[in-house]
């Protein structure tokens, strides 16, 4: 399965993956599910939003215990992020399978579209849509860099956008979503364990930042004379860090526009986006209003003006305790604590299980990223660990839809 889907949207320079919602490098995994779905017998299935879907058992008798994660990735991701939990839902099952395991309940991997929202700028489209965190109507106003909407990249991919909504029906026949994911940190690392659980996601959201000032000639601009959008800018970012650190808190700006964008011409525009999480509510608000003013009094300084919108928000999730200690109950069982403990951890990252978390019972699986870097091509996990975390993910499989 890593053969496969080793070269789809590998950059040759970089080395990342390029595999952004609805572009050719989508289609190619999203054929790679199917193929994979159809290999093991497995009804497949693509829901109003986009969504994979591959049954062992009829999903119309409810109950359904569903596993799996997501394919596409940030710009020059790395190949774990998302893939790890998909090609791990498939090797689960084949490892159950090999036991001689028999279902009682329906069993479903799943590829939600567009988790990273590397292309549209909002993150876990497909599985908002599906919970009803997401309007149509917001679903249609979404574009991508080159203007292109949303609707018009799905219909160019051969999908229509007209069906997308909410799908409570189906979310009400799934009794449990479990997603095993590389971890996104050293947590596991620092530990020595190979696999983890999730306690919560921290809260987090996305701002933009509009600085608006005035264009004028780089060469014969007096410093004096200048409304440079650039300055405040550069102000807030370092005003960023330091506030994070103050709250204990992490904030970013990873994304930039420019206008007019020339070498030789002060920006009219310099638009800045701004990602902070924070294991608490308290701590994300205190990190984000200090920002906030440190950019309106800096913009303020250099007589420019500052618009911030917030783009999206998801609170903190704590996964269902229930499920949750469910996990740690079959893998304290299944395997010696010697041989595999499994901690329980948080995390500052999203993920679709968040995001479902309001709708169906949700837990997460952590695999071991020795680097501790993520959304690169730096990030990694070992064969050792991967076999740990599939074996892990089958061990909970077992539990939950093998009773």
């Amino acid at each position: 399965m890593w053969r496969n889907l080793h070269p789809i949207g590998r950059h040759p320079e970089t080395n990342g993956y390029r595999r952004h919602a609805w572009t050719e490098a989508d289609a190619d995994c999203r054929a790679w599910f199917k193929a994979q779905a159809e290999s093991r017998g497995l009804t497949y299935e693509l829901d109003r939003n986009g969504n994979q879907w591959a049954w062992l058992g009829d999903p119309e008798t409810g109950g359904a215990i569903v596993t799996g994660s997501h394919l596409d990735s940030v710009p020059d991701g790395g190949a774990f992020d998302g893939p790890l939990g998909v090609v791990s839902a498939f090797a689960a099952l084949d490892e159950l399978r090999g036991r001689g395991a028999e279902f009682t309940r329906p069993l479903a991997i799943t590829n939600f579209g567009d988790e990273e929202g590397a292309r549209f700028g909002l993150a876990c489209v497909g599985s908002r849509l599906t919970g009803g965190h997401l309007t149509r109507e917001q679903a249609f106003a979404l574009t991508d860099a080159d203007g292109v909407t949303l609707p018009r990249a799905m219909e160019r991919a051969g999908y229509d956008p007209e069906a997308i909504g909410p799908d409570p029906d189906r979310l009400s026949r799934v009794d449990a979503f479990i997603e095993l994911h590389v971890e996104q940190g050293r947590a596991l690392d620092l530990s020595g364990d190979a696999v983890g659980i999730a306690s919560a996601i921290w809260p987090h959201g996305r701002w933009r930042f509009d600085f608006r000032g005035e264009a004028n000639h780089a060469g014969t601009t007096r410093l004096a004379d200048r409304r440079d959008p650039m300055l405040p800018y550069a102000e807030t970012v370092l005003a960023a860090r330091r506030e994070a650190r103050l709250a204990g808190a992490v904030a970013t700006f990873g994304k930039i526009a420019v206008e007019p964008n020339g070498v030789n011409a002060i920006p009219s525009l310099v638009r800045g986006w701004l990602d902070s999480r924070a294991a608490d509510q308290d701590a994300l608000d205190r990190t984000v209003t200090a920002i906030e003013k440190a950019a309106r009094e800096y913009a303020d300084a250099h007589g420019v003006d500052v618009e911030l919108t917030r783009e999206s928000f998801t609170p903190v999730v704590d996964f269902d305790h229930a499920l949750r200690d469910e996990l740690a109950r079959i893998l304290g069982t299944k395997t010696p604590s010697a041989d595999l403990r499994v901690p329980v951890l948080g995390t500052g990252a999203g993920h679709d299980a968040g995001i479902l978390a309001s709708s169906v019972p949700t837990a997460m699986l952590f695999v071991r990223n020795p680097t501790g870097v993520s959304h690169s091509p730096a990030e990694s996990a070992s064969e050792d660990d991967c076999v740990a975390g599939v074996r892990a993910l089958a061990d909970v499989l077992e539990g939950l839809a093998c009773k």
